[in-house]
């Protein structure tokens, strides 16, 4: 089997490569932590990350990137803010970079594959983004997600082959702008929806929060050039719906905390794993303020993150807010 590529060994990147592995493929695993390295390599897991998955034989760990750069296809799995200066560090190449991270770049409001296209501009670019917990996807549970395709199907056909696996199943785009916004807005759709379970605002809240919160990722992506049906699909409300529901989502256990009183320096504070959502936010925030796109739930968790509220006046200012038609581009 063709050997592939994951740089980043968090619980997503460490999930992937698990995946990638189950039909006996090589898989390279870059991990900026050597003591980590050591123990992928000598234990077959990952006790930092993704403590309960006994990874296969074939995945091999190393903290020297220039490993991977012979490698075809590369997943690149490691926080957005990261992203820049990590594929800096590769060499040039002739190479597919499959962009794993949700967010927005902070200081330039960048999407991950605008960043990538600047630290990498000789690479093809692809999007994977999707419903998935790390946890579900390493067990082997079944698993839909989009892969956005910049290079349309030509790029599919040489992709889709080595990603999917009987539990993983792609599905075809070429909208990468909406695959991206998908994943970048759900990120902080689902701290706020943390927030509602940790004041005990009930389920109906919940839901409300989904589909309001899901009018402003749609805004906010048509804004950019997004397809409705990219936002409607796997990468768009299936993730949203995923991420609100449950505190195995980062995002959803930071909001958690918010809504149980605690700042958002104590909820982040001693966690190994990166809440994208908490950086994604006020660059969010300010990127539809200045194109005039209103997102009053992204607001509101500014000003949670910011501490210039507790989250009940927060949530009171939501509910106060003018009554309106409910339609997707009502403001």
């Amino acid at each position: 089997m063709s050997k592939v590529g994951v740089i980043g060994a968090g619980a997503w990147g460490t999930a992937l490569a698990q995946s990638l592995a189950g039909d006996g493929s090589e898989v390279l695993l870059w991990a900026r932590e050597p003591n980590l390295v050591a123990q992928i390599n000598s234990e077959h897991r990952n006790g930092l990350y993704l403590p309960d998955a006994a990874l296969a034989e074939t995945v091999r760990a190393t903290s020297d990137l220039t490993a991977l750069a012979a490698l075809p296809v590369l997943l690149v799995v490691v926080p957005a803010q990261f992203l820049a200066s990590v594929i800096a560090g590769l060499p040039d190449g002739d190479r597919d970079l499959v962009l794993c991270a949700k967010g927005i770049e902070a200081g330039t409001g960048r999407l991950m594959a605008d960043v990538a296209a600047d630290a990498a501009p000789g690479a093809r670019l692809a999007v994977l983004s999707g419903p998935t917990f790390a946890h579900e996807v390493a067990a082997g549970l079944p698993t839909a997600v989009t892969l956005a395709c910049s290079g349309g199907e030509a790029q599919w056909d040489r992709l889709a082959p080595v990603i999917a696996r009987p539990a993983l199943r792609p599905y075809y785009s070429d909208d990468v702008t909406g695959a991206e916004i998908g994943g970048a807005v759900k990120n902080v759709l689902a701290i706020a929806c943390g927030v509602v379970d940790g004041l005990k605002l009930g389920q109906n809240a919940r839901a409300a929060l989904i589909a309001r919160g899901y009018a402003e990722m749609l805004r906010f992506g048509l804004a950019r050039g997004a397809r409705p049906e990219t936002l409607s699909g796997l990468c768009g409300l299936g993730d949203l719906v995923l991420t609100c529901s449950s505190t195995s989502s980062r995002n959803f256990s930071l909001g958690l905390a918010l809504g149980q009183g605690l700042t958002a320096e104590q909820a982040l504070s001693g966690k190994n794993s990166v809440a994208e959502g908490a950086a994604t936010a006020p660059v969010l925030a300010d990127l539809a303020r200045r194109e005039g796109i209103q997102m009053p739930i992204v607001d509101a968790v500014c000003r949670l993150l910011s501490g210039e509220a507790p989250a009940g006046a927060v949530v009171s200012d939501l509910l106060a807010r003018p009554l309106r038609a409910e339609g997707e581009f009502a403001l």
